[in-house]
């Protein structure tokens, strides 16, 4: 049985690599464009990717006990994102721009490091040659 500590490092782990998905495939200096930037340009397709990014952030905060305000909070970034996805041309172009996966999922990553700490583990970028890495932390 998975314990609340647990639960919550992989619903950290889980939220990283949807923001890494969703805003961040590419880096161009500070700012970073992955797959929630460019399906934007595609009606359907992304307001489907934003509802269904933002669904699964909130079910992955609501499985790691995360607070209601944290979880408001990312319900709104979600809510302006697939707002925005529904307006033709410069809604597009905002959605392009507004990382709000990102942003819920740093709500989520910082409400859980409060109560649980920051996972033994990460998950780096998937590469050719290896999709995750154990990494060693110094005992504090």
């Amino acid at each position: 049985m998975e314990s609340d500590r647990e639960r919550a490092h992989r619903a950290w782990r889980n939220a990283d690599r949807i923001k890494k998905l969703s805003d961040s495939l590419v880096k161009i200096g500070p700012w970073g464009l992955g797959l929630d930037g460019v399906l934007a340009w595609a009606p359907v397709a992304g307001t489907l990717y934003s509802v269904g990014s933002g669904g699964l952030l909130l079910y992955e905060g609501y499985k790691a006990q995360a607070s209601g305000m944290t979880l408001a909070r990312m319900a709104g970034y979600m809510l302006v994102n697939s707002a925005l996805s529904e307006v033709p041309v410069v809604g597009w172009a905002m959605d392009t721009l507004f990382r709000a996966q990102l942003m819920a999922a740093n709500a989520l990553q910082k409400d859980i490091e409060a109560r649980h700490g920051r996972p033994e583990t990460t998950v780096d970028a998937p590469s050719w040659r290896e999709v995750g890495r154990e990494v060693a932390r110094p005992a504090r």
